[in-house]
């Protein structure tokens, strides 16, 4: 299944092993989707954090409808639609993509054949209807059916309004993907960022797929502009978080593009990276083991080394 193969890019980031050139690495087993609850926060306003396996949901509601950010997998759907049931008996108008990524997207179709929009940045469309190379371990994963496409996509900006609910879409370039969006709810002080933000880990940033440190950087100096320290911040993946914890996030991912420079700048190669441990003092906060360290070590190499001819 295509969700499933892409979720070893992101759920299952911190676990699957580094993919260097001359490595096939075994794919994790399936998730066992029985075993998901999904659970509710009340971040105020008619506005709430979903939770349960892959990508952090936010769910907002409004007087004829609401609005959901990002759909996880389809298996979980009849869950999801439950949660949502026990908040609001209006149904979902709108699904919002924060990017192209199968824990994101995966439930995309069971809300279009109950009557949802599916909205995200043109580029999310492009990718999930040619299909995409896993970053981790390459790979390769097929079109999405044409039902689960956006249907309403933007370049840049775009707002989407139901009665008593605005919802303001911004395209972020070239950070977790090339593809990526974040989602305010002004009225109530909440942001959801998709992966762009991940609350203490390290992030996934999918080269493969126009993701780069430096974008992911950008991303964080956008949302800490329009925080304050009353703002409610739904990540990608981790808890919810605040404008410290994304203060925090900043200062980790400034410290390893500015090592990670250096190290490219003095020719260093992939492996010679890695078996330096540059980011050795960050891993005891922001790794949960030495599978997920020597990823994010692969991830911003990738993002700062010369590209290989014929790779974009």
């Amino acid at each position: 299944m295509r969700s499933l193969a892409i979720v070893l890019a992101s759920t299952l980031f911190a676990f699957a092993p580094p993919a260097f050139a001359q490595q096939t690495p075994p794919a994790p087993p399936p998730p066992d989707f029985s075993k998901v609850d999904i659970k509710s926060t009340d971040l105020g306003d008619g506005v709430y954090m979903l939770e349960g396996m892959g990508g952090n949901m936010t769910l907002a509601t409004a007087k004829v409808g609401a609005i959901l950010i990002d759909s996880q997998f389809a298996p979980l759907h009849d869950k999801i639609k439950a949660a949502i049931a026990n908040i609001t008996s209006q149904p979902v108008r709108y699904v919002v993509n924060t990017h192209f990524h199968g824990d994101h997207t995966g439930g995309n179709e069971a809300f279009v054949k109950q009557g949802a929009t599916i909205v995200a940045n043109i580029k999310v469309r492009t990718r999930l209807a040619k299909g995409t190379a896993n970053f981790l371990t390459g790979a390769q994963n097929p079109p999405a059916s044409k039902a689960a496409l956006p249907t309403r996509t933007f370049p840049n900006r775009l707002s989407l309004s139901l009665r008593g609910r605005i919802a303001e879409l911004r395209h972020i370039k070239d950070a977790h993907t090339d593809g990526d969006s974040y989602v305010y709810f002004k009225s109530a002080n909440v942001i959801s960022t998709g992966d762009t933000f991940t609350n203490g880990r390290y992030p996934n940033i999918d080269t493969l797929n126009g993701g780069n440190i430096k974008g992911m950087i950008a991303a964080t100096d956008t949302y800490l502009k329009l925080a304050n320290d009353k703002t409610k911040i739904v990540p990608g993946h981790g808890p919810l978080g605040d404008k410290a914890a994304l203060a925090a996030y900043r200062d980790m991912l400034i410290t390893a593009r500015d090592r990670m420079t250096k190290l490219v700048k003095d020719g260093k190669t992939e492996e010679e990276v890695q078996a330096a441990k540059p980011f050795a003092d960050l891993d005891a906060k922001w790794a949960p083991n030495e599978t997920a360290a020597k990823n994010f070590v692969r991830a911003v190499y990738g993002s700062l080394a010369p590209k290989k001819a014929g790779v974009k």
